[in-house]
């Protein structure tokens, strides 16, 4: 029987568990931190662009559910935890440096200058009304993407992937 999921060949014919534990040896430090993304397909879209960039974890804080069918079962080779609330999720992050890719507020600098170290947690927030001040506050850095156009953002869901390549291409390449 043909394996028609969304896995590189390598992967095709494992089970799922298979995949996971393959990718665990392979996986990088970073993790994801997801705060109150009001659209559920954005977050299934982050879950699976971090599944593409093989992350530690996936954090999601506040809301539980989201559309699952945007991360095209990938949520199944991962880590994903739930935070109810941001004091849940921090207690997770002892040693890592805490960057909130953020375009509201005067602390942002332009994502092109960052300079990533290994245990970074990157921190996505509601495309309506940003990070939270509580863990806005909390993060040692804040970054915006650089925008060429008229619009004055992208969608939360590209700025992870953006964000997430960033940090790959700095620490793996």
């Amino acid at each position: 029987m043909e394996d028609t999921r969304n896995l590189i060949d390598e992967y095709k014919g494992m089970t799922n568990e298979q995949v996971f534990s393959a990718l665990e040896k392979s996986r990088t430090s970073l993790e994801i931190a997801i705060e109150n993304v009001e659209h559920d397909f954005n977050i299934g879209s982050i879950v699976r662009t971090a599944n593409s960039f093989n992350v530690k974890k996936v954090h999601i804080i506040g809301k539980k559910k989201y559309n699952r069918r945007g991360a095209m079962c990938t949520d199944k080779y991962l880590e994903i935890i739930h935070h109810p609330t941001v004091e849940d999720f921090l207690k997770t992050q002892k040693n890592r440096e805490l960057v909130a890719i953020e375009n509201n507020t005067e602390r942002a600098k332009p994502l092109n200058d960052k300079k990533f170290i290994k245990d970074t947690t990157l921190i996505f927030g509601s495309e309506n009304n940003g990070i939270t001040k509580d863990l806005l506050d909390r993060a040692k850095d804040v970054r915006f993407i650089e925008s060429f156009g008229s619009t004055r953002s992208v969608n939360v869901g590209v700025a992870a992937g953006i964000a997430m390549y960033e940090y790959i291409r700095q620490t793996t390449f």
